[in-house]
């Protein structure tokens, strides 16, 4: 039986999403934030990180998105339906599979440690914090991650999906390109036409109704 650990506000929707373009039997573990909004150690039953997601298939406890993308396709995906066709879409999948977690979301990741400091610090140096925060964010964060967001936005005005067709390389780079859109402000228009069509796939709906009814 499979069983995917959902954790709220996490990367693992793209998990209940992929469960859902396979049409696959499965059951759903859902597990609230605490309000540090750090994971429930109850996860760490699961798997010794505590994080999510984290599916587990008979035996096997499989952790990190691309890990359970790959693993669902490689295995359930007996139609081919969700694989590139082609030696450039493969070199494609693979690429932007690893780029999502690998170059992307350490960016958005530290943007957002860098707009929390000054409100974590004591009153005292919240002055001192926020000038030091704010030349990281200008110096070092803003320019590459403006060049990465550049970089994507290029490439989806010109391709429809990251590999040629719909892959799991598109679930897999949908929730950086969402906290893009959400989070910093700016309007991208070809990255919002990229997560229309995903949001339109009936998948994609059915999983978003699932998670609804968990919260």
């Amino acid at each position: 039986m499979r069983v995917l650990h959902h954790l709220e506000q996490s990367r693992s929707f793209r998990i209940l999403w992929a469960l859902e373009e396979l049409e696959l039997d499965y059951e759903l573990k859902f597990y609230k934030r605490l309000p540090s909004f750090a994971a429930p150690k109850s996860l760490k039953e699961i798997h010794p990180l505590g994080k999510a997601p984290i599916l587990v298939d008979d035996d096997q406890v499989i952790a990190e998105s691309a890990v359970i993308l790959d693993y669902l396709q490689e295995t359930y995906d007996t139609a081919l339906e969700f694989q590139p066709l082609n030696t450039t879409s493969k070199q494609q999948y693979r690429y932007w599979m690893h780029y999502a977690e690998g170059s992307l979301m350490p960016l958005l990741v530290m943007h957002l440690v860098m707009d929390k400091v000054s409100a974590q610090v004591p009153f005292l140096i919240k002055p001192i914090a926020k000038k030091m925060t704010k030349g990281v964010q200008s110096q070092f964060v803003g320019p590459r991650l403006k060049d990465h967001i550049d970089y994507i936005e290029g490439y989806l005005a010109q391709h429809e999906y990251f590999s040629g067709r719909f892959s799991f390389a598109d679930i897999q780079m949908s929730f950086p390109l969402e906290a893009i859109q959400s989070r910093l402000g700016h309007d991208y228009p070809a990255i919002q036409s990229y997560l229309d069509r995903l949001a339109h796939r009936p998948a994609f709906f059915r999983a978003k109704a699932k998670e609804q009814t968990l919260k």
